[in-house]
């Protein structure tokens, strides 16, 4: 993969628009100019062509096996498992790669099959601060990665890692409070090589 290239000299008056998030690997977009990160921050896209971070990761199959090589790792953990403890769908792992496989640019299995994004918050809400068991929870992510040989592309894996960390600590549980505070309607965020892709907006919209 081509290593990032670094543009001309910055033009004091030119504004530039700065993502904080850098990937690994990435190549710039020619009309940016790069300064170093401590100075101005770094604008960076993957290149990878028309591919889906789904494509990429193996397609139905890869987010299958991810998603049964983190559910087996989750439940042999001692603070995880807890959130399993009431018992949980035995379909969970299908559940589980639907989900994924919509939010990284795969088909809409989930939403066709299951339910919204709303369903799935409901379902993760209400049960306040849990930061031990996220952070736990996203071990069990990286190691279920290296598990199932998914990531030996180093681009591909910090992608994966980085939507799995966004959405454990700033999506699945943002309303820790109560579950009757989840919005409506909301679609499934959609996650690609560059991050968020969209807001979770209601279907009514």
């Amino acid at each position: 993969m081509t290593q990032p290239s670094y543009g001309d000299s910055l033009n004091p008056n030119e504004s530039l628009e700065l993502v904080p998030v850098v990937p690994a690997f990435a190549t710039v977009d020619p009309v940016d100019k790069i300064l170093p990160t401590a100075i101005r921050g770094l604008r960076l896209r993957y290149d990878r062509g028309m591919q889906s971070v789904f494509e990429e990761a193996g397609g139905d199959q890869g987010m299958l096996r991810l998603a049964h090589a983190w559910h087996e790792l989750v439940l042999e953990d001692e603070v995880v498992s807890h959130a399993f403890s009431h018992g949980y769908q035995p379909d969970h792992t299908e559940r589980l790669a639907a989900y994924w496989t919509e939010a990284l640019g795969g088909p809409p299995k989930y939403s066709e099959a299951f339910g919204n994004e709303s369903s799935v918050l409901e379902i993760h809400s209400g049960n306040g601060p849990h930061d031990e068991m996220d952070r736990r929870a996203i071990a069990c992510f990286d190691q279920a990665l290296t598990d199932v040989g998914i990531g030996s592309d180093g681009a591909v894996r910090q992608v994966l890692k980085d939507y799995f960390l966004w959405a454990t600590t700033a999506s699945i549980f943002r309303y820790e409070s109560s579950l009757d505070e989840v919005p409506s309607g909301l679609k499934i965020p959609h996650w690609s090589w560059n991050g968020l892709v969209d807001s979770q907006e209601s279907d009514s919209n």
